[in-house]
Protein backbone atom coordinates (compact mmCIF):
# COMPACT_ATOMS: atom_id res chain seq x y z
CA UNK A 1 0.00 0.00 0.00
CA UNK A 2 2.99 2.44 0.75
CA UNK A 3 4.43 1.55 -2.36
CA UNK A 4 1.70 2.31 -4.56
CA UNK A 5 0.95 5.64 -2.95
CA UNK A 6 4.25 6.11 -3.97
CA UNK A 7 4.38 4.86 -7.28
CA UNK A 8 1.41 6.68 -7.55
CA UNK A 9 2.80 10.32 -7.92
CA UNK A 10 4.83 9.64 -10.58
CA UNK A 11 1.25 9.04 -13.14
CA UNK A 12 -0.41 12.60 -12.17
CA UNK A 13 -0.60 14.87 -14.72
CA UNK A 14 -0.44 18.55 -14.80
CA UNK A 15 -2.96 20.31 -13.39
CA UNK A 16 -3.93 17.19 -11.06
CA UNK A 17 -4.18 17.50 -7.81
CA UNK A 18 -3.03 14.62 -5.51
CA UNK A 19 0.13 14.14 -3.48
CA UNK A 20 1.61 13.29 -0.25
CA UNK A 21 2.38 16.21 2.98
CA UNK A 22 6.34 14.89 4.34
CA UNK A 23 6.62 16.55 8.16
CA UNK A 24 10.08 16.81 8.43
CA UNK A 25 10.32 16.40 12.33
CA UNK A 26 11.10 14.81 15.29
CA UNK A 27 9.08 16.13 18.11
CA UNK A 28 6.87 14.00 19.40
CA UNK A 29 3.77 16.08 19.67
CA UNK A 30 4.29 17.36 16.17
CA UNK A 31 4.59 13.44 14.85
CA UNK A 32 1.31 12.70 16.77
CA UNK A 33 -0.40 16.02 15.19
CA UNK A 34 0.47 14.78 11.88
CA UNK A 35 -0.51 11.25 12.19
CA UNK A 36 -4.30 12.78 13.25
CA UNK A 37 -4.02 14.86 10.81
CA UNK A 38 -3.68 12.43 8.64
CA UNK A 39 -6.07 10.14 10.00
CA UNK A 40 -8.56 13.12 9.90
CA UNK A 41 -8.22 13.33 5.52
CA UNK A 42 -7.84 9.11 5.12
CA UNK A 43 -4.46 10.59 4.33
CA UNK A 44 -0.87 8.79 4.44
CA UNK A 45 1.51 9.85 6.98
CA UNK A 46 4.85 10.99 5.83
CA UNK A 47 7.39 11.35 8.10
CA UNK A 48 10.99 12.22 7.56
CA UNK A 49 14.25 12.31 8.70
CA UNK A 50 17.29 14.76 7.63
CA UNK A 51 20.68 13.38 7.44
CA UNK A 52 21.62 15.36 10.61
CA UNK A 53 18.93 15.09 12.84
CA UNK A 54 19.18 11.22 11.96
CA UNK A 55 21.69 8.68 11.12
CA UNK A 56 23.78 5.81 11.60
CA UNK A 57 26.01 7.99 14.62
CA UNK A 58 22.53 9.11 16.08
CA UNK A 59 22.88 12.42 14.57
CA UNK A 60 22.15 15.47 16.81
CA UNK A 61 18.33 13.70 17.65
CA UNK A 62 20.87 10.77 19.07
CA UNK A 63 18.43 8.68 16.88
CA UNK A 64 19.62 5.81 14.88
CA UNK A 65 17.59 5.11 11.60
CA UNK A 66 15.89 2.07 13.36
CA UNK A 67 15.39 4.28 16.60
CA UNK A 68 13.78 6.53 15.19
CA UNK A 69 11.62 3.99 13.17
CA UNK A 70 10.90 2.69 16.37
CA UNK A 71 9.80 6.18 18.19
CA UNK A 72 7.82 7.30 15.30
CA UNK A 73 5.69 3.69 15.37
CA UNK A 74 5.57 3.69 18.96
CA UNK A 75 3.68 6.64 18.62
CA UNK A 76 1.76 5.53 15.88
CA UNK A 77 0.53 2.59 18.14
CA UNK A 78 -0.53 4.54 20.91
CA UNK A 79 -2.27 7.44 18.42
CA UNK A 80 -4.08 3.99 16.87
CA UNK A 81 -3.16 5.23 13.74
CA UNK A 82 -2.86 2.38 10.91
CA UNK A 83 1.18 1.12 10.23
CA UNK A 84 0.03 0.55 6.38
CA UNK A 85 -0.59 4.17 6.01
CA UNK A 86 2.30 5.24 7.85
CA UNK A 87 5.39 6.26 5.22
CA UNK A 88 8.95 7.06 6.63
CA UNK A 89 11.59 9.01 4.29
CA UNK A 90 15.32 9.75 4.66
CA UNK A 91 15.76 13.62 3.39
CA UNK A 92 19.16 15.10 2.32
CA UNK A 93 20.69 11.65 2.71
CA UNK A 94 24.37 12.36 1.59
CA UNK A 95 27.93 13.14 2.75
CA UNK A 96 26.58 16.74 4.25
CA UNK A 97 27.22 15.56 8.40
CA UNK A 98 30.93 14.99 7.27
CA UNK A 99 31.87 17.46 4.95
CA UNK A 100 34.61 18.69 6.75
CA UNK A 101 35.81 15.09 5.76
CA UNK A 102 37.62 14.37 2.56
CA UNK A 103 35.26 13.07 -0.52
CA UNK A 104 35.94 9.13 0.40
CA UNK A 105 35.79 9.17 3.94
CA UNK A 106 32.41 11.24 3.82
CA UNK A 107 30.60 9.02 1.21
CA UNK A 108 31.67 6.14 3.04
CA UNK A 109 29.88 7.35 5.68
CA UNK A 110 26.78 8.48 3.94
CA UNK A 111 26.87 4.66 2.50
CA UNK A 112 26.68 3.32 6.24
CA UNK A 113 23.75 5.76 6.81
CA UNK A 114 21.83 4.99 3.77
CA UNK A 115 22.12 1.34 4.88
CA UNK A 116 20.92 1.90 7.93
CA UNK A 117 17.87 3.97 6.65
CA UNK A 118 16.72 1.54 3.81
CA UNK A 119 17.07 -1.55 6.50
CA UNK A 120 15.46 0.07 9.14
CA UNK A 121 12.25 0.32 6.85
CA UNK A 122 12.39 3.44 5.03
CA UNK A 123 11.00 3.36 1.87
CA UNK A 124 11.47 7.01 0.77
CA UNK A 125 14.73 8.48 0.61
CA UNK A 126 16.20 11.67 -0.90
CA UNK A 127 19.51 10.98 -2.25
CA UNK A 128 21.25 14.61 -1.94
CA UNK A 129 24.95 14.67 -3.09
CA UNK A 130 25.64 18.20 -4.04
CA UNK A 131 27.73 19.83 -0.93
CA UNK A 132 31.39 19.60 -1.67
CA UNK A 133 33.38 17.73 0.84
CA UNK A 134 36.70 18.74 1.65
CA UNK A 135 38.96 18.15 -0.79
CA UNK A 136 35.98 18.68 -3.77
CA UNK A 137 36.02 21.53 -6.33
CA UNK A 138 33.12 23.78 -5.78
CA UNK A 139 30.80 23.72 -7.47
CA UNK A 140 30.60 19.50 -7.90
CA UNK A 141 29.82 18.75 -11.39
CA UNK A 142 26.26 17.39 -12.00
CA UNK A 143 27.66 13.90 -13.10
CA UNK A 144 29.65 14.16 -10.00
CA UNK A 145 26.88 14.71 -7.69
CA UNK A 146 24.59 11.82 -9.93
CA UNK A 147 27.40 8.99 -9.35
CA UNK A 148 27.41 9.70 -5.81
CA UNK A 149 23.61 9.69 -5.77
CA UNK A 150 23.70 5.95 -7.28
CA UNK A 151 25.88 4.85 -5.14
CA UNK A 152 24.19 5.82 -2.30
CA UNK A 153 21.36 3.84 -4.10
CA UNK A 154 22.79 1.17 -4.73
CA UNK A 155 23.76 1.02 -0.67
CA UNK A 156 20.36 1.17 0.05
CA UNK A 157 18.80 -1.24 -3.12
CA UNK A 158 21.76 -3.78 -0.85
CA UNK A 159 20.23 -3.31 2.73
CA UNK A 160 16.75 -2.77 1.94
CA UNK A 161 15.42 -6.71 1.75
CA UNK A 162 13.51 -7.39 -0.95
CA UNK A 163 11.30 -3.46 0.15
CA UNK A 164 11.10 -1.36 -3.00
CA UNK A 165 12.78 1.92 -1.70
CA UNK A 166 11.56 4.67 -3.68
CA UNK A 167 13.60 8.07 -4.47
CA UNK A 168 14.58 11.33 -4.97
CA UNK A 169 16.76 13.69 -6.83
CA UNK A 170 18.08 16.64 -6.82
CA UNK A 171 18.81 19.25 -4.55
CA UNK A 172 18.22 23.13 -5.83
CA UNK A 173 17.24 24.59 -2.50
CA UNK A 174 19.19 25.39 0.65
CA UNK A 175 21.22 23.05 2.61
CA UNK A 176 19.12 21.37 5.49
CA UNK A 177 18.58 23.94 8.20
CA UNK A 178 17.32 26.21 5.64
CA UNK A 179 18.52 29.68 4.07
CA UNK A 180 20.19 31.71 6.12
CA UNK A 181 20.70 35.03 3.42
CA UNK A 182 17.37 37.73 3.28
CA UNK A 183 15.08 36.61 0.75
CA UNK A 184 14.31 38.97 -2.00
CA UNK A 185 13.19 36.94 -5.40
CA UNK A 186 14.22 33.75 -5.85
CA UNK A 187 14.78 32.48 -9.15
CA UNK A 188 12.53 29.42 -9.83
CA UNK A 189 14.60 26.43 -11.23
CA UNK A 190 15.60 27.02 -15.13
CA UNK A 191 13.98 23.59 -17.38
CA UNK A 192 17.55 22.90 -19.34
CA UNK A 193 19.03 22.77 -15.14
CA UNK A 194 16.10 20.23 -14.41
CA UNK A 195 16.72 18.36 -17.51
CA UNK A 196 20.22 17.93 -16.89
CA UNK A 197 20.29 16.81 -13.18
CA UNK A 198 17.66 14.11 -14.49
CA UNK A 199 19.61 13.07 -17.60
CA UNK A 200 23.19 13.02 -15.57
CA UNK A 201 21.29 10.60 -12.82
CA UNK A 202 19.56 8.48 -15.34
CA UNK A 203 23.23 7.54 -16.86
CA UNK A 204 24.78 7.13 -13.60
CA UNK A 205 21.77 5.06 -12.10
CA UNK A 206 21.97 2.85 -15.11
CA UNK A 207 25.92 1.95 -14.70
CA UNK A 208 25.36 1.33 -10.84
CA UNK A 209 22.00 1.28 -9.75
CA UNK A 210 20.03 0.16 -12.75
CA UNK A 211 17.13 -1.58 -11.02
CA UNK A 212 16.57 1.61 -8.87
CA UNK A 213 15.67 4.06 -11.30
CA UNK A 214 12.62 2.94 -11.88
CA UNK A 215 11.70 3.54 -8.72
CA UNK A 216 12.65 6.95 -8.76
CA UNK A 217 9.80 9.18 -8.38
CA UNK A 218 10.20 12.62 -7.89
CA UNK A 219 13.30 15.47 -8.25
CA UNK A 220 13.66 18.55 -6.30
CA UNK A 221 14.01 21.63 -7.55
CA UNK A 222 13.01 25.40 -6.80
CA UNK A 223 9.89 26.88 -7.22
CA UNK A 224 10.70 30.44 -6.09
CA UNK A 225 9.70 28.94 -2.34
CA UNK A 226 11.89 29.61 0.93
CA UNK A 227 12.12 31.31 3.84
CA UNK A 228 14.65 32.62 5.85
CA UNK A 229 14.67 34.19 9.88
CA UNK A 230 12.37 37.04 9.33
CA UNK A 231 11.43 36.76 5.35
CA UNK A 232 9.17 34.65 3.23
CA UNK A 233 9.48 33.92 -0.29
CA UNK A 234 6.23 33.06 -1.90
CA UNK A 235 5.03 30.78 -5.18
CA UNK A 236 4.48 32.86 -7.96
CA UNK A 237 3.68 30.09 -10.40
CA UNK A 238 4.08 33.31 -13.11
CA UNK A 239 7.29 32.88 -12.63
CA UNK A 240 7.54 29.23 -12.24
CA UNK A 241 5.37 28.44 -15.44
CA UNK A 242 8.64 27.77 -17.47
CA UNK A 243 9.59 25.22 -14.87
CA UNK A 244 6.39 23.85 -14.20
CA UNK A 245 5.90 23.19 -17.95
CA UNK A 246 8.90 21.32 -18.72
CA UNK A 247 7.51 18.69 -15.89
CA UNK A 248 6.10 16.13 -18.98
CA UNK A 249 9.50 15.84 -19.85
CA UNK A 250 10.86 14.74 -17.49
CA UNK A 251 10.14 10.77 -17.41
CA UNK A 252 7.13 11.57 -15.62
CA UNK A 253 9.19 12.77 -12.18
CA UNK A 254 6.59 14.92 -10.19
CA UNK A 255 8.49 17.68 -8.39
CA UNK A 256 9.09 18.00 -4.58
CA UNK A 257 8.82 21.54 -3.03
CA UNK A 258 11.27 21.82 0.32
CA UNK A 259 10.61 24.45 2.65
CA UNK A 260 6.84 25.13 1.92
CA UNK A 261 6.58 26.20 5.45
CA UNK A 262 4.31 29.48 5.85
CA UNK A 263 3.30 29.17 2.60
CA UNK A 264 -0.68 30.42 2.43
CA UNK A 265 -3.18 27.65 1.58
CA UNK A 266 -3.76 29.09 -1.68
CA UNK A 267 0.23 28.58 -2.72
CA UNK A 268 0.24 25.58 -1.07
CA UNK A 269 -2.97 24.31 -3.39
CA UNK A 270 -0.96 26.45 -6.77
CA UNK A 271 2.01 24.27 -6.13
CA UNK A 272 0.75 20.72 -6.34
CA UNK A 273 -1.87 21.64 -9.07
CA UNK A 274 1.57 22.66 -11.26
CA UNK A 275 3.19 19.09 -10.31
CA UNK A 276 4.70 19.72 -6.96
CA UNK A 277 2.82 16.63 -5.42
CA UNK A 278 5.38 16.45 -2.15
CA UNK A 279 5.54 18.95 0.00
CA UNK A 280 7.86 18.99 2.70
CA UNK A 281 7.20 21.06 6.12
CA UNK A 282 8.95 20.87 9.33
CA UNK A 283 9.85 24.33 11.36
CA UNK A 284 6.57 25.69 10.58
CA UNK A 285 5.11 22.88 12.61
CA UNK A 286 8.04 23.54 15.62
CA UNK A 287 7.24 27.03 15.18
CA UNK A 288 2.96 26.99 15.73
CA UNK A 289 4.37 24.83 18.63
CA UNK A 290 6.46 26.87 20.33
CA UNK A 291 3.57 29.65 19.91
CA UNK A 292 1.59 27.72 21.63
CA UNK A 293 3.33 27.11 24.52
CA UNK A 294 4.54 30.43 25.16
CA UNK A 295 0.52 31.46 24.50
CA UNK A 296 -0.42 28.66 27.37
CA UNK A 297 2.41 30.34 29.26
CA UNK A 298 0.92 33.75 28.83
CA UNK A 299 -2.63 32.37 30.20
CA UNK A 300 -0.56 30.31 33.28
CA UNK A 301 0.83 34.02 34.25
CA UNK A 302 -2.44 35.60 34.14
CA UNK A 303 -3.99 33.25 36.53
CA UNK A 304 -1.54 33.13 39.00
CA UNK A 305 1.20 30.62 38.16
CA UNK A 306 4.39 31.57 39.80
CA UNK A 307 6.56 30.83 37.02
CA UNK A 308 9.48 30.15 36.53
CA UNK A 309 8.17 31.61 32.81
CA UNK A 310 9.03 29.40 29.79
CA UNK A 311 10.37 31.95 27.32
CA UNK A 312 13.25 32.59 30.41
CA UNK A 313 13.94 28.82 30.92
CA UNK A 314 14.51 28.51 27.10
CA UNK A 315 16.68 31.60 27.20
CA UNK A 316 18.95 30.27 29.38
CA UNK A 317 19.22 27.10 27.70
CA UNK A 318 20.04 28.96 24.35
CA UNK A 319 22.29 31.16 25.75
CA UNK A 320 24.64 27.90 27.27
CA UNK A 321 24.70 25.90 24.43
CA UNK A 322 24.73 28.81 21.93
CA UNK A 323 25.96 26.04 19.29
CA UNK A 324 22.64 25.63 17.30
CA UNK A 325 21.93 29.53 16.80
CA UNK A 326 25.23 30.99 16.55
CA UNK A 327 26.64 31.50 13.38
CA UNK A 328 23.18 31.71 12.32
CA UNK A 329 21.57 34.48 13.54
CA UNK A 330 22.74 38.27 13.38
CA UNK A 331 22.44 41.76 14.39
CA UNK A 332 22.47 43.41 17.90
CA UNK A 333 21.98 41.52 21.09
CA UNK A 334 18.04 42.08 21.02
CA UNK A 335 17.66 41.29 17.59
CA UNK A 336 19.42 37.74 18.20
CA UNK A 337 17.25 37.74 21.30
CA UNK A 338 14.37 38.18 19.13
CA UNK A 339 15.65 35.57 16.11
CA UNK A 340 16.35 33.05 19.14
CA UNK A 341 12.59 33.16 20.30
CA UNK A 342 10.49 33.97 17.43
CA UNK A 343 12.79 33.40 13.71
CA UNK A 344 11.27 31.60 10.75
CA UNK A 345 14.11 29.03 10.80
CA UNK A 346 13.00 28.34 14.07
CA UNK A 347 16.23 26.85 15.73
CA UNK A 348 15.04 27.10 18.99
CA UNK A 349 13.09 23.82 17.86
CA UNK A 350 16.96 22.29 18.67
CA UNK A 351 16.70 22.90 22.90
CA UNK A 352 13.14 21.02 23.59
CA UNK A 353 14.18 17.60 24.04
CA UNK A 354 16.77 19.07 26.57
CA UNK A 355 15.76 17.68 30.00
CA UNK A 356 15.11 20.85 31.32
CA UNK A 357 12.99 22.13 29.00
CA UNK A 358 11.01 19.01 29.21
CA UNK A 359 10.68 19.67 32.64
CA UNK A 360 9.54 22.85 32.21
CA UNK A 361 7.05 22.26 29.57
CA UNK A 362 5.86 19.46 31.91
CA UNK A 363 5.20 21.64 34.56
CA UNK A 364 3.30 23.89 32.35
CA UNK A 365 0.84 21.31 31.12
CA UNK A 366 0.97 19.85 34.78
CA UNK A 367 -0.09 23.15 35.99
CA UNK A 368 -3.12 23.54 34.01
CA UNK A 369 -4.14 19.66 34.52
CA UNK A 370 -7.15 18.77 33.37
CA UNK A 371 -9.28 22.40 33.46
CA UNK A 372 -10.10 24.37 30.80
CA UNK A 373 -8.33 27.29 29.41
CA UNK A 374 -10.56 30.25 29.67
CA UNK A 375 -11.82 31.19 26.16
CA UNK A 376 -11.34 35.29 26.70
CA UNK A 377 -7.57 34.46 27.93
CA UNK A 378 -7.01 31.92 25.10
CA UNK A 379 -8.37 34.96 22.52
CA UNK A 380 -6.17 37.07 24.08
CA UNK A 381 -3.00 34.92 23.54
CA UNK A 382 -3.73 32.74 21.02
CA UNK A 383 -6.28 34.04 18.55
CA UNK A 384 -6.35 31.87 15.98
CA UNK A 385 -7.18 28.59 18.36
CA UNK A 386 -9.47 30.53 19.66
CA UNK A 387 -11.34 30.72 16.35
CA UNK A 388 -11.12 27.31 15.81
CA UNK A 389 -12.56 26.49 18.76
CA UNK A 390 -15.58 28.90 18.40
CA UNK A 391 -16.09 26.72 14.89
CA UNK A 392 -15.37 23.55 15.76
CA UNK A 393 -15.45 23.19 19.98
CA UNK A 394 -12.03 22.26 20.43
CA UNK A 395 -10.78 20.20 23.66
CA UNK A 396 -9.90 23.20 25.48
CA UNK A 397 -7.45 21.18 28.22
CA UNK A 398 -3.59 22.52 27.18
CA UNK A 399 -2.42 19.63 25.71
CA UNK A 400 -5.44 19.11 23.13
CA UNK A 401 -4.16 23.35 22.56
CA UNK A 402 -1.34 21.82 21.48
CA UNK A 403 -1.82 19.44 19.00
CA UNK A 404 -4.79 21.88 17.75
CA UNK A 405 -2.21 24.74 17.16
CA UNK A 406 0.44 22.50 14.76
CA UNK A 407 -2.75 20.65 13.39
CA UNK A 408 -4.28 24.30 12.17
CA UNK A 409 -0.34 24.59 10.98
CA UNK A 410 -0.58 21.19 9.24
CA UNK A 411 -4.48 21.46 7.33
CA UNK A 412 -4.07 23.56 4.76
CA UNK A 413 -1.53 21.34 3.45
CA UNK A 414 -3.28 18.06 3.33
CA UNK A 415 -6.28 20.18 1.71
CA UNK A 416 -3.57 20.97 -1.50
CA UNK A 417 -2.68 17.30 -1.81
CA UNK A 418 -6.62 15.98 -1.53
CA UNK A 419 -8.06 14.45 -4.65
Amino acid sequence: MKKDALARLASRRQGERGGLVSVCSAHPVVIEAALAEAAAHGAFALIEATCNQVNHQGGYSGLTPAAFEEFVRAIAEKSGFPGERLILGGDHLGPYPWRHLPAAQAMAEAEKMVRAYAAAGFVKLHLDCSMGCADDPIPLSDAEVAERAARLAAAAEAAAGGNGVHYVIGTEVPPPGGARERLLHLTPTRPEAARATVEAHRAAFASLAPAAWGRVIALVVQPGVEFSDTAISLYDRARAAALTASREALGGLVFEAHSTDYQPASALAALVEDGFAILKVGPALTFALREALYGLDAIAAALGHPGPRLPEVMERLMQEDPRHWQGHYQGSPLCQRLLRHFAYSDRIRYYWPHPEARRAVEALLGWFGERDVPGFLLRAHLPHLHARLLAEGTDRRAPALLMAAVREALRPYYHAVAL
